[in-house]
Parts: C-alpha cells; sequence; structure tokens
C-alpha cells in the first residue's frame, strides 16, 4: 500500500469517527479498526490524535471546494441563489441522515473548548474559507444589495445562520427548525435587495 493511501485511510476514518463520536471519544485504537493500519504506520505519520485532528482540519479546509462548494454550486449562475443552494445542500444532509447530521467544523469548535493554538487556527480557518466562499458570491452582486451593506458581516451572519439551524435540527431531530432559519435569512435577503431597487 503507498505511504499516501495509508495516511489518507487514517484521516478518512478519523474524519468519520470525530464526526460520528467527537474527537474526545474517539482512541487511537478506534481509528485504526476504523482504517485498517497498524500502530507503526499510524505513528509513521502521526506522533499523537491531536495530530491526527490537524490533519483532519486540513483536509476539511482543503475539501471545501471539490467536495461541498462544488456540487452545491453545480448549475446555479445567480451568486444570491449559490448562498441558499449551499444551505440546500445542509438540508439535503440533515434529511439524510433522519436529523443526525452535524457541521463536522462546527462540532469540533463545541467540543474543544480550550483546544491549542495550532488547532484553534485550523477550525477558525475552515470557518473563514467557508464565509469568504459566501462573500464572494456577495461580491460578485453587491450591487443589488442596499449601499452600506457590510458584505463581510452579512456573509458571517450566513454561517452563524447555517450552524445554528444544523443544531437545532440535530437537536429536535426535526428539519423544520433549519427550514425556518434559513427561511428567516431569505427574508433578510430579500429586505436588503429590495431596498436598494426602491432606492
Amino acid at each position: 500500500m503507498a505511504l499516501k493511501d495509508t495516511r489518507w485511510r487514517i484521516v478518512e476514518a478519523a474524519m468519520e469517527l470525530f464526526w460520528l463520536k467527537g474527537y474526545g471519544s474517539t482512541s487511537i485504537s478506534d481509528i485504526l479498526g476504523r482504517s485498517q493500519v497498524n500502530s507503526g504506520s499510524l505513528y509513521h505519520f502521526f506522533p499523537g490524535k491531536q495530530d491526527v485532528l490537524i490533519a483532519v482540519l486540513d483536509a476539511y479546509r482543503e475539501g471545501l471546494h471539490p467536495m461541498l462548494l462544488a456540487p452545491a454550486w453545480e448549475g446555479v449562475d445567480d451568486p444570491v441563489e449559490r448562498i441558499f443552494a449551499l444551505l440546500g445542500r445542509y438540508r439535503a444532509l440533515i434529511v439524510e441522515t433522519d436529523c443526525e447530521y452535524g457541521c463536522p467544523i462546527g462540532s469540533l469548535a463545541l467540543e474543544l473548548h480550550e483546544p491549542d493554538l495550532a488547532v484553534r487556527e485550523l477550525l477558525a480557518a475552515n470557518f473563514s474559507g467557508w464565509v469568504d466562499a459566501v462573500r464572494s458570491c456577495l461580491e460578485e452582486t453587491a450591487d443589488r444589495f442596499s449601499a452600506g451593506t457590510d458584505l463581510q458581516a452579512l456573509a458571517e451572519f450566513v454561517l452563524t445562520v447555517m450552524e445554528g439551524g444544523v443544531m437545532q435540527a440535530r437537536t429536535y431531530r426535526d428539519v423544520a427548525w433549519f427550514d425556518r432559519s434559513i427561511a428567516q435569512l431569505r427574508v433578510h435577503f430579500d429586505q436588503l435587495l429590495k431596498i436598494r431597487e426602491g432606492a
């Protein structure tokens, strides 16, 4: 087995386990069992579990566009609708998992109350990458929003709504909580766009 393949199997197994069980409840033994590699192979790449976590966060950051954005945005030309198509992707994941889905980055950020600097920076980088993608959509259509709209703050607000909606849908085991959050976000967008049209 190629070293690159072995490393990826470890990272992929850890991604699944951290999402299913949480970081704290996942042991090295769990990762070895899921990845079907031996301890020597794991420790060749990762001195400890936190090093595996860092690799997982790197993988999520690098996979943002190919794994999440590209599929969500395929065939969607309008920049504003791309934002809602991205949110629709989360809705599909919630429904597909019977409301057990939790955003992997959001879940880790909540679990790791005082993460080491390297971990915290990678959590932030993942959130920032997501926000930057949404802001790029907003910037493409900035002339449609009311004058003075803070596009960075609006992109951050979209992330906040998504994370909160996912968390509540998972807690209540009901996608309606997510749907109501997104519906209110749509009202907010429509109002900003309406103000511009009336200017």
